[in-house]
């Protein structure tokens, strides 16, 4: 398995740019399966997690080519039957393959997705939507199997305020007769980029970045180019591991506007940053404060992606600060490597930690126990004293577009190994 080397105490220097949009491509990939034609993708970030995708959509027959960042599908000829179950139960956003697959054919059988351990994530918010729309759920353990005669508009609430069941919503209702009017929806960027993405192939939707979505649906949708947006948790990674080793950094493209609530954080740590049109320059701060809480929350909210980012930054914070994780089980796993490394962490339950700061963080053996919170422990390791080992990096690859190069090109001493072989990346 691959892992990362990294040895500490280097103050990142230079420029970086922010990739696509992890959390905005996968749902467009699905939702191309709506169009009969071609479409082409621009700014797509080169993660395992769009490879992934790639080849389910190509196991459903879609031509695919992908290439610098853009991602061509002709979806005309596909085959729901012929879809990969082995791909698609390794892969949570799999499930997004729900609403358009059962939109376009009537019927969709897929088996239970898996993908980051954070907990029981149930599926019962995109059955929720879709029989709402009036598909009808097919009993089974091994798949979730529904079928419809003919998706028809209707006006509804939903069961969570989930982004991906909001998404298969949305995938359905611009196809289905009539108008729809989804309550209680996700607000989240790549929700929003989602449907901008469907406007732009020909469909109607209003209200888009609000808790109320209307379509017009059954409009014949157009394959069109899209550009996908910055992935802005990538960018506050990246924003935070310059804050972290006292840098002095700038990066561009990022989008000022998704990461309202990330900036107010940052504020109230103190630290040295100015935004200016899409860039954000990072000086080195001298002292970081202690905050009262950082709670996660959906979007406009603290996004929960963030947390383990920002949690690790805590522990560079003078005094204590209290977290709550509200959104998944299982994210406040990462503790227990910081802990191995220094940090003073007082777990109360498992949403809610205290941390106590500042702390001098040692290098050590430490595991990514999901995507988020392995780059945490690139983060950590990069501000570590002496050389950290960071293994089950394939979470990280899931989702962070050349990762170790960005923090290359700034300074940073990390390299990546490959079972017995030692690969440095770049000089």
């Amino acid at each position: 398995m691959s892992r990362f080397i990294v040895e500490g105490g280097v103050a990142l220097q230079g420029e970086v740019n922010v990739s696509g949009s992890k959390n905005a491509t996968l749902p467009i990939l699905a939702a191309t399966l709506l169009v009969k034609g071609q479409t082409r993708l621009h700014n797509v970030p080169d993660i395992s997690d769009v490879h992934a995708y790639v080849k389910i959509l190509k196991s459903l027959g879609a031509k695919v080519i992908y290439e610098n960042s853009t991602l061509s599908v002709d979806a005309t000829n596909i085959y729901p039957a012929d879809i990969d179950s082995n791909l698609v139960k390794h892969m949570r956003s799999s499930i997004l393959l729900l609403g358009p697959l059962l939109a376009r054919f009537g019927e969709v059988k897929l088996e239970f997705p898996g993908g980051c351990v954070l907990g029981k994530r149930s599926v019962h918010a995109h059955v929720h939507a879709l029989k709402a729309l009036g598909a009808e759920l097919i009993e089974s353990k091994e798949h979730i199997h529904m079928k419809s005669h003919e998706l028809k508009g209707d006006t509804f609430i939903m069961a969570e305020a989930s982004v991906t069941a909001t998404e298969n919503a949305l995938m359905a209702a611009v196809m289905a007769k009539g108008r729809t009017e989804i309550r209680w929806a996700a607000m989240e960027p790549h929700v929003q980029d989602l449907c901008n993405f469907l406007v732009a192939l020909g469909a109607e939707i209003k209200g888009i970045g609000t808790p109320t979505l209307i379509v017009e649906g059954g409009r014949t949708l157009q394959g069109r180019d899209y550009t996908v947006i910055p992935d802005y948790i990538e960018a506050g990674t990246l924003i935070i591991a310059a804050v972290l080793t006292k840098g002095d950094v700038k990066v561009h493209g990022c989008p000022i506007e998704h990461l309202d609530s990330f900036w107010q954080k940052l504020k109230e740590v103190g630290a040295n940053y100015k935004v200016y049109g899409n860039t954000v320059h990072i000086k080195p701060t001298v002292k970081l404060h202690a905050i009262e809480k950082l709670q996660t929350s959906v979007y406009p909210g603290f996004a929960t992606d963030l947390q383990a980012p920002f949690t690790l930054l805590l522990t560079q914070c003078e005094g204590a600060s209290k977290v709550h994780e509200t959104l998944f089980e299982g994210r406040l796993n990462y503790l227990g490597e910081l802990e191995r490394m220094g940090a003073k962490v007082e777990l109360l339950n498992p949403h809610q930690a205290i941390i106590h700061g500042k702390t001098k963080l040692k290098g050590a053996p430490i595991v990514s126990y999901d995507l988020r919170a392995g780059a945490a422990m690139v983060l950590a390791a990069l501000i570590a004293e002496g050389e950290s080992q960071i293994s089950d990096i394939n979470y990280i690859d899931r989702g962070y577009s050349y990762f170790e190069e960005k923090l290359q090109s700034l300074g940073a001493k990390i390299r990546r190994v490959n079972g017995d072989a030692t690969i440095q990346i770049s000089s």
